[in-house]
């Protein structure tokens, strides 16, 4: 049986792999392929604190998809059901809070950062991200409605600030900064977006809630994992690999600069990309909630 991992071994691995102090790194990670760790969640999280040091700032995406229409979990979830059920189903789904809501198959990794003390959440009601470190708040001081993944998005800033993006256990396919790639192609689809954000209380003293609609480039994540194949072959001005891979315990962990990965993004999409759209978002007409 193999023995748990510590967090002083997933931290020397991570330094092994090209960490510093000072980084700021966009993790997404998976605890399960990590393996058997000492706390679970814990110890990777403390193996990255001390990987980046009080001087470094870890990011991760907190998204919601339990509030959304116009998202596959809802789809799913609402498959076969009657027009009556689809509006009582609506009417019971949780609005977005960035204080307590949870994020939505990010991994135990990500909702641990999410509500350690000190960190700092985004307010978009489906692509929220968190931050801890020194500029948390800097990060997620800003992010649009109508922004979900954009310059003008969280992501916009951590490219500006030269941030890493560390996939810890997890392929290409997670790798958020692409959709970043995505905003800055030539002409990218738009699409409509429905989601209820939480809003005071009502007069019964149950939660308020409120719906919001906004038009937003059609996120399609669905050839990331190509993309990021390719990416694995590339190589930066001075000869290096773009990719920096080896082992975070049991997993296999990649490494790369945000900044120079999205404009190679760019570039692939340009003549990689095919028409249709993605699996971030449903294609099929909504159901609008009433009012």
């Amino acid at each position: 049986m193999t023995a748990a991992y510590t967090s002083r071994r997933l931290t020397n691995d991570l330094r092994s792999l090209g960490l510093r102090p000072g980084d700021i790194i966009l993790v997404h990670s998976s605890l399960r392929r990590v393996g058997p760790t000492e706390r679970g969640a814990a110890t990777v999280v403390e193996a990255l604190r001390a990987a980046v040091g009080a001087e470094g700032t870890i990011v991760v995406p907190t998204f919601t998809a339990a509030n959304s229409l116009s998202s596959p979990v809802y789809r799913e979830l609402t498959r076969g059901m009657t027009a009556q059920e689809i509006d009582a189903f609506q009417e019971a789904m949780p609005g977005f809070d960035p204080a307590t809501t949870p994020s939505t198959g990010m991994g135990a990794v990500a909702e641990l950062v999410r509500t350690t003390p000190g960190t700092r959440r985004s307010t978009h009601p489906q692509t929220s991200l968190a931050a801890w470190g020194p500029l948390a708040e800097a990060i997620t001081r800003q992010h649009p409605l109508d922004c979900p993944l954009g310059d003008d998005s969280p992501l916009g800033l951590l490219y500006e600030l030269k941030a890493r993006v560390l996939l810890l256990g997890v392929g290409f396919e997670s790798c958020t900064a692409f959709h970043l790639g995505e905003y800055r192609s030539s002409d990218p689809p738009v699409r409509l977006y429905d989601c209820v954000v939480a809003d005071g209380r009502q007069a019964d003293g149950r939660p308020g809630r409120q719906w919001r609609s906004f038009n937003a480039v059609d996120l399609d994540d669905r050839d990331f994992g190509r993309l990021g194949g390719w990416l694995e072959h590339q190589c930066t001005d001075m000869g290096r690999s773009v990719v920096r891979r080896g082992r975070v315990g049991g997993g296999i962990a990649r490494l790369l600069p945000m900044a120079h990965s999205v404009d190679l993004a760019v570039e692939w999409f340009k003549e990689h990309r095919t028409a249709g759209g993605g699996s971030t978002g449903d294609r099929i007409p909504l159901i609008r909630p009433p009012g």
